[in-house]
C-alpha cells in the first residue's frame, strides 16, 4: 500500500499533466513548423506537428493512468484509516 504522501504525490502529476500537456499542444498547434504552408492550420501537416501529437496524447494516457492509480491510492489509505 502507498502512503498518503505517494498518493497525494501520483494525483498531483496526473493533475500537472492535464494542466501542462494541453497549453504545449495549443502552442505547437500555433507553430509554424506544424504546417507545410507556415500558416495555422493552412496546408499538411508537417511531422513536427505529428510527432508533438503522439507525445502529447501518450503523457495524457500515462498522466491520466498515474493519477488515477494516485486518486485509488488515496481512497484505500483513507478507508484504511477509518478501519474499513
Amino acid at each position: 500500500m502507498l502512503s498518503r504522501g505517494w498518493a497525494l504525490f501520483l494525483s498531483g502529476v496526473g493533475v500537472w499533466t492535464w494542466v501542462i500537456w494541453p497549453r504545449f499542444g495549443l502552442a505547437i498547434w500555433r507553430d509554424p513548423r506544424s504546417w507545410t504552408d507556415g500558416d495555422v492550420a493552412q496546408g499538411a501537416p508537417t511531422g513536427f506537428l505529428w510527432i508533438h501529437a503522439l507525445l502529447i496524447v501518450v503523457s495524457l494516457v500515462l498522466g491520466t493512468a498515474v493519477g488515477l492509480l494516485g486518486l485509488r491510492a488515496w481512497l484505500s489509505v483513507r478507508r484504511v484509516g477509518r478501519g474499513q
